[in-house]
């Protein structure tokens, strides 16, 4: 078994293949704080219903997943 080991490029060499700067660098800009934080009010999906208010209908999957499983137990 060998050890090999790379070669480090000199500076002068591939000179032209590395990118420099643009010209018209654009500085570090960190937000201030609380912009990016989310501030408007969402829904959480709760309602209040009255106790004597009618079930609601449920919705086309769970209607055809009944009607399914009612065709399978006959």
């Amino acid at each position: 078994m060998r050890l090999v080991r790379a070669r480090l490029a000199s500076p002068q060499e591939g000179a032209g293949t590395v990118t420099g700067p643009s010209s018209a660098p654009r500085g570090e800009h960190t937000p201030r704080p609380g912009i990016t934080w989310t501030t408007t009010v969402g829904w959480s999906g709760e309602q209040l219903v009255d106790d004597d208010a009618p079930d609601p209908r449920p919705n086309r999957e769970t209607r055809r997943a009944m009607k399914r499983a009612a065709r399978r137990q006959k």
